[in-house]
């Protein structure tokens, strides 16, 4: 197991980029704790399995460092840094039994035969493979392989860090959770590093004790689910995490008043005068429906999800989402917004900015 150390690290696929656009990775400074788990979260083309990789040393970065505890690993074989990785398709040896391909990397690195039959049988129950060991890999369907990826990568107990490259992408959806937890229950038993790369906020939010949100090939957040939802650092985090994500208001911001399209609205904190293309971001859960205040909505749909209803609307144009306990009557004079004042944040240039209290 390791701390990694990411060093003044950015990379870029050009042979001689010239400026940050050029860059698929942006530069990173940030120490990943020893035995936390970590999920790379974002849209496809982010930088995030770029990152991956030059951790893991399928590529090596065009600037900076990567340490493993105190050791410079930047330009170290993938087997010298001593990790094991799990891709988003499936690599299997498809002559080889269940069983072989499990006990693999324990016999190329001499584990005895005891050893590898005990991990091998422990790593067969936690995939729900125990029956199909002795069976040849070939014929077996995709999800199946990809279990057998899985287990592979987690059978080793000595490696510095356990990767995940969306290693679940073919995996039915009961499965998926099934695996999730048993990644979960692997981690807490044995206490490695690991990160997981997925688009999939559910994925990283259940799987990682801290979540690093990527952006245009940057790091623009890391934190644990509850941080990411309570005060998300940068318009895009709010956005993406959340069903529906975070509204994000255009507003001018003056001390402790908001101004909306020339209606206030009362805020928390103290922010100054506010220069910059200035939002207000609200989760839809700290938006309610009211009659005679607020600001002026026009709702044009009501959808009941079972738990809670989410009414879709427009606010001077925009659409916003707002969240109402399903036992809640939403009647057509309930066109006017208000917002719980502790959970509103605010954001210039799509940055978080902290007030004073007030």
């Amino acid at each position: 197991m390791a701390k990694i150390t990411l060093d003044n690290l950015a990379h870029s696929y050009l042979a001689k980029p010239e400026s940050e656009d050029d860059f698929a990775l942006k530069e990173l400074n940030h120490v990943w704790t020893d035995g936390e788990a970590y999920a790379l979260l974002g849209s496809s083309g982010c930088g995030k399995s770029t990152l991956l990789n030059i951790i893991s040393g399928l590529v090596h970065p065009s600037q900076g460092r990567i340490l493993f505890g105190d050791v410079d690993v930047t330009h170290a074989s993938t087997a010298d840094r001593n990790i094991a990785q799990v891709f988003q398709f499936p690599v299997v040896y498809d002559t080889m039994t269940v069983r072989d391909n499990l006990a693999f990397p324990l016999k190329n690195r001499g584990a005895s035969p005891e050893y590898i039959a005990k991990r091998v049988q422990e790593i067969g129950a936690m995939i729900g493979m125990e029956a199909e060991l002795d069976n040849r890999a070939r014929g077996l369907t995709a999800d199946a392989k990809q279990k057998i990826s899985l287990g592979r990568g987690m059978v080793r107990e000595d490696v510095n860090a356990l990767l995940f490259d969306e290693p679940l992408t073919v995996i039915d959806p009961h499965m998926k959770w099934e695996l999730r937890t048993q990644l979960k229950s692997l981690h807490h038993e044995f206490g490695h590093t690991m990160i997981y790369v997925t688009h999939d906020q559910t994925e990283a939010l259940t799987f990682a004790d801290k979540v690093v949100v990527m952006y245009d090939g940057r790091v623009v957040q890391i934190g644990t689910p509850q941080e990411l939802f309570e005060r998300p650092e940068h318009t895009f985090v709010g956005y993406f995490i959340g069903s529906p994500g975070m509204n994000v208001i255009p507003a001018k911001v003056n001390g402790t008043t908001a101004e909306v399209h020339g209606t206030s609205v009362q805020l928390a904190k103290h922010f100054g005068k506010l220069d910059g293309k200035v939002e207000l971001g609200i989760r839809p859960e700290f938006v309610s429906l009211t009659k005679g205040e607020g600001l002026p909505v026009n709702i044009r749909r009501v959808e009941d999800v079972g738990r809670h209803k989410i009414v879709r609307a427009e606010l001077f144009g925009e659409e916003i989402n707002i969240l109402a306990p399903e036992g809640q009557g939403i009647s057509p004079d309930m066109n006017r917004i208000s917002f719980d004042q502790d959970h509103v944040n605010v954001y210039v240039n799509d940055w978080r900015t902290e007030g004073k209290a007030a």
